[in-house]
């Protein structure tokens, strides 16, 4: 009989490791369920202790949206839950996602519901996506909420696709601006620094200044390079500290144009999420949670948090967010409106779309004013350079010609 080693959470909230004896994952989980142990992660133990997971990998986007459409198709169709995994796993080519469908429908077969399945695999399906499914199953809605989550997953997807877009051509332009720079400094300097040390004159400050960067470039390349890269990792590594977060997050709700563009797009995200989530029935105060988790910048994630708290007092929801002052005021305004008439989730609804598009007025926008000042960036640096190079040549000339 095979053997399964597991991680799961006893109760009282502590984790335990192991092995289960069983004929199939699907009962290894079961016995682990009848023991109230709740498996988070289940591989087969093969010979020699190599174990080969069920679970974990890389999961796009697209796949999961995919596989949402024809789940909500075969369950609109009647086919059972079971079947419907058991289909769509046999199907899909991704090596990872299929293992993964294979340890939910092996955990639904064992009892579990789909959504307490998918929770296991967070790399995959986020608590948004779960928290959605389980109200879909209370409510008897699983094909109506898999058809939302497919919508809402394009959009959001469309919405990031839009803005990498937009950082493609600026940081391009960086990188070719550094090649030729360091080509420059390190290859054509030289040349003309041999030459200007016959001149026997001084050179301009212009020059001075290149012939010296030269210099460093190729004496000390290694020590720019790792303060380069120090700068780069130390910027990560205090990105990842609440603190740090906390100030570079300001820092980019305050840049001109696109700190205007990150504050659309976090709003477009949250009334987007929230009104997803309301509209398939989950309670706001666990959708507020939710959301706040992905608003991807913290200020405005404390600015939702301190509306769940206020609204967890009684309050409205529109009145905590006019005092956090991190919501435009047509957004407060229209949720508030929402609220009195009891059409919340479609007013946010509508709010997503309007802003949705304001995003993409934005990002043209800002692709717009990107294109001349990086063509004039690229022109004063490379210019610049050809020019210093050029000033003795000119000195030289002149003083030959009076």
């Amino acid at each position: 009989m095979p053997t399964f080693v597991y991680t799961a959470t006893v109760p009282g909230g502590g984790e335990k490791k192991g092995e289960v004896e069983a004929p199939n994952l699907a009962q290894a989980t079961a016995t682990l369920k009848r023991q109230n142990m709740i498996p988070s992660s289940i591989s087969e133990k093969k010979a020699g202790g190599f174990s080969i997971s069920f679970g974990g990998g890389s999961v796009k986007t697209k796949e999961v949206v995919i596989f949402s459409r024809q789940f909500a198709t075969m369950i609109d169709a009647g086919l059972p839950l079971v079947q419907c995994l058991d289909i769509l796993s046999s199907q899909q080519e991704n090596p990872a996602f299929k293992k993964i469908l294979i340890e939910v429908k092996g955990a639904v077969e064992g009892g579990s519901t789909f959504a307490d399945a998918l929770r296991k695999h967070p790399k995959a399906f986020d608590d948004l996506y779960v928290n959605l499914i389980a109200a879909g199953e209370i409510g008897g809605i699983l094909d109506t909420i898999l058809s939302r989550l497919s919508g809402f997953m394009e959009k959001s997807e469309k919405l990031k696709g839009k803005i990498k877009s937009a950082m493609t051509y600026p940081t391009a332009v960086i990188v070719i601006a550094a090649i030729i720079v360091t080509g420059l400094l390190v290859f054509v300097v030289p040349i003309f620094q041999g030459m200007f040390e016959g001149m026997g004159r001084a050179l301009p400050l212009p020059t001075q200044m290149v012939v010296n960067m030269s210099n460093a470039m190729k004496k000390a390349w290694w020590l720019i390079g790792m303060i380069i890269a120090g700068i780069i990792i130390g910027l990560k590594q205090a990105y990842k500290t609440p603190k740090g977060r906390r100030i570079m997050d300001i820092v980019f709700l305050r840049l001109p144009v696109v700190g205007d563009l990150i504050r659309k797009t976090a709003v477009a995200r949250f009334t987007r999420t929230l009104g997803t989530m309301l509209s398939s029935g989950v309670p706001i105060l666990e959708a507020l949670e939710i959301v706040a988790k992905t608003a991807g910048n913290m200020i405005i994630m404390e600015a939702i948090m301190q509306a769940r708290n206020s609204l967890s007092q009684g309050k409205t929801l529109a009145e905590p967010l006019i005092e956090t002052k991190v919501f435009p005021g047509m957004v407060t305004q229209m949720i508030a409106v929402g609220e009195q008439t009891g059409a919340l989730d479609a007013m946010l609804t509508k709010i997503a779309d309007f802003y949705e598009e304001e995003v993409d007025v934005a990002v043209d926008g800002l692709t717009a004013l990107i294109e001349p000042m990086l063509m004039a960036f690229l022109g004063v640096v490379v210019g610049g350079l050809v020019i210093a190079l050029y000033l003795p040549i000119f000195q030289v000339a002149g003083a030959a010609a009076g």
